[in-house]
């Protein structure tokens, strides 16, 4: 199971990235949030994904943060939402208003997306209101391109919680709890430490 990739962006089309991983090129289909924080060919970038696999094609799909394939995995979970559709609307909204969205009930405001209905979109947020609160989130600022992602040590964090058997929302919440805590600018150990003691706890 490929989860993360760094290397260099070597090309990118509408809705995918190659990421050339020490002369391997690996194609990722990416939201446009992703491919703008991304960058520029040639740059150093830090790529979380998550592999699908059908019976008639297998893909990896790229992200930015650890939070926004955490959003993916969510919206891919409610029936009707395939990865296609799960990336129009990380396309359309940042992290943080989708997870207003949910909780707030607004299916107007996830309609906004490319291929989502007035009834898909009330089904997603009915679907993610409960879950929505313990998600974490990434800050949408419009026209920033980091190459790397601003919150990696604590993707990491969720992603290690999350292997210890810990659920997504609860790993999410845990991190931004330690993060609240301990700062931007904390350490993966520090970050762990802190998160597994307020998910256990």
């Amino acid at each position: 199971m490929i989860a993360k990739l760094t290397g260099l962006l070597d090309d990118t089309g509408p809705d995918w990235a190659v990421i050339d991983v020490n002369g391997v090129g690996y194609l990722v289909h990416c939201s446009a949030r992703t491919l703008e924080r991304l960058g520029i060919r040639g740059d150093r970038v830090v790529v979380h994904t998550e592999m699908q696999v059908s019976e008639t094609d297998q893909r990896l799909i790229g992200f930015a943060s650890g939070a926004e394939r955490d959003w993916f995995k969510l919206l891919t979970a409610v029936q009707g939402v395939g990865s296609k559709v799960a990336l129009a609307i990380l396309s359309a909204l940042t992290t943080e208003e989708l997870q207003r969205a949910c909780a707030g009930g607004d299916a107007a405001m996830v309609a906004r997306a490319n291929g989502v209905g007035p009834k898909l979109a009330s089904r997603i947020v009915n679907e993610l209101k409960e879950k929505a609160g313990g998600m974490a989130t990434v800050p949408g600022a419009p026209g920033s391109t980091p190459v790397a992602t601003p919150g990696a040590a604590s993707a990491d964090a969720v992603s290690a919680l999350q292997n210890l058997g810990f659920k997504p929302a609860i790993a999410s919440a845990a991190v931004a709890h330690a993060v609240g805590e301990l700062g931007e600018d904390a350490g993966l150990n520090d970050l762990v430490r802190v998160a597994l003691k307020q998910a256990a706890g």
